[in-house]
């Protein structure tokens, strides 16, 4: 069976541009089809900072209201993603930027609106693989932002650790599908301020144990919660750490599997 690679990459990744260009390299000489999918950095706070949009959130979460929405596309869909194309392409990978609209690629239900109303906030319920599997099989690189659509003509602000193990869950029949989610940590740490404390491999009853010990927390606890359920639906191997990771796969990181 052909191996699919769907690479998410981080906003502070995105933000280190030493970083990104060495990334993009190792991007760039993955041989196997692949998909990449990224956040958003910084940009889009800013950007709500000069034009004086505030920033609303709750409990850390942003809420999408019509004019986050706006700024959201302007930086995710437009300057971040096109960006990230021109780099690839001046590499000599044929890539394509595309949100979940395009080509019906990633249909989203608006998030429940109790017990809090996020806005323009949606959760993925169907990938649209023909269209992707067209893209790969003409060697394009579809390169994702983190924005949906409802199929009603809304688009939606998504959360892109959910939006790559959707991605990576639904080609899992196809393929032997592999997940990785690049962001600044060499992966999860028993210590966060510990860097030799890296946990380099996890099952479901280590996931269990860690969680009961608070080891995976926080914002480690979300993209656990995707690891997981992507396995549950037929993913090979889920791998959290540095960026460096994707081109060799004896690197520091952490691999989940079943």
């Amino acid at each position: 069976m052909k191996t699919l690679k769907v690479i998410k990459i981080g906003g502070k990744l995105i933000d280190d541009s030493v970083a990104m260009e060495s990334f993009m390299q190792d991007f760039k000489a993955i041989k196997e089809a692949k998909i990449l999918i990224h956040g958003g950095g910084n940009l889009a706070s800013s950007m709500a900072r000069d034009l004086n949009i505030p920033v609303k959130q709750i409990d850390g979460r942003r809420i999408t209201d019509d004019a986050t929405l706006d700024i959201i596309t302007m930086a995710y869909a437009g300057k971040i993603n096109k960006n990230l194309v021109a780099q690839l392409q001046a590499l000599g990978c044929n890539a394509l930027g595309l949100t979940g609209a395009d080509g019906n690629s990633i249909k989203s239900k608006i998030r429940d609106k109790n017990p809090i109303d996020f806005g323009h906030v949606g959760d993925p319920e169907n990938v649209n693989t023909d269209f992707i599997q067209l893209l790969l099989d003409n060697g394009i690189t579809p390169v994702f932002c983190a924005i949906t659509h409802d199929g009603i003509g809304q688009l939606l602000n998504t959360n892109a650790d959910t939006v790559a193990a959707d991605v990576c869950s639904a080609f899992a029949k196809a393929y032997s599908t592999q997940l990785y989610y690049c962001f600044e940590k060499q992966g999860v740490l028993r210590d966060v301020n510990d860097s030799d404390s890296l946990v380099k491999s996890i099952d479901k009853n280590e996931y269990e144990k860690l969680k009961s010990e608070k080891v995976i927390a926080d914002g480690m606890l979300p993209k656990m919660q995707n690891s997981i359920r992507a396995l549950d639906n037929g993913v090979s191997s889920v791998h959290i750490g540095l960026a460096s990771m994707i081109s060799n796969s004896d690197d520091h990181h952490t691999t989940l599997t079943l």
